[in-house]
């Protein structure tokens, strides 16, 4: 009896993940373009992914914000305040302190993420430079477009101003966290973050995506 009810689990948890995927899949390729605009474009953003889990990077200091006014470069390993962009991501806070590689991911960790239950963080990346490849994509933006990027970014912090997370669980010296509003789960991950920026700012974006995939490949023609 408990052989075959542990044998119906593991084949609903299957079926589960596998029709999880064919619908991630299916709905993270359809791409709804860019909303009409007779601004020109004067800034280049770019869409980041390392594998897995994407990020928006911008520049530091622009004539829309300095945002080196907002986020303490002081919070960093390096205390160095002398770079030129921004990289800025959402995610569940478990998952960034408690799991900086896969072989370290405890299934608690998991279970909380799937489910949301847990706490999210903004984790902040500095950087000196950007070079393009094919996990990171150039993005041209007009001014409306980077202020509805910085609503955003303000609007999933969990204060007005960030609440810097101290933990010695940054991934190197140029990095640090921020408590963020929401959960993580399986309907709302990192990426779908991403891509609901990008849908906010009225810019090309996934109708839906989970993983990484749809949005890298939502650029690939830029």
């Amino acid at each position: 009896m408990i052989s075959r009810f542990l044998s119906l689990s593991f084949i609903y948890i299957v079926l589960f993940l596998g029709g999880y995927v064919a619908l991630e899949y299916t709905l993270s390729h359809i791409i709804i373009d860019e909303k009409p605009t007779n601004e020109k474009p004067l800034y280049t953003i770019y869409l980041k992914s390392n594998g897995a889990h994407t990020d928006i990077v911008l520049p530091i200091k622009s004539d829309v914000i300095d945002w080196s006014e907002f986020f303490d470069a002081k919070d960093t390993l390096s205390k160095r305040d002398d770079f030129s962009y921004i990289a800025i991501g959402w995610g569940d806070k478990g998952f960034y302190l408690d799991t900086p590689e896969w072989k370290d991911l405890k299934l608690k960790t998991a279970i909380v993420a799937m489910i949301g239950v847990g706490e999210a963080a903004l984790h902040i990346t500095y950087y000196d430079d950007i070079k393009t490849d094919n996990l990171t994509k150039p993005l041209l933006i007009t001014s409306s477009q980077y202020h509805a990027i910085v609503k955003r970014v303000k609007n999933s912090l969990k204060g007005e101003h960030p609440i810097y997370i101290d933990t010695t669980a940054q991934y190197g010296v140029n990095d640090a966290f921020y408590g963020a509003k929401g959960s993580y789960s399986l309907l709302h991950t990192c990426n779908t973050w991403t891509n609901d920026t990008l849908r906010e700012a009225g810019m090309r974006h996934a109708f839906w995506v989970a993983f990484d995939g749809g949005l890298v490949d939502s650029r690939s023609s830029l």
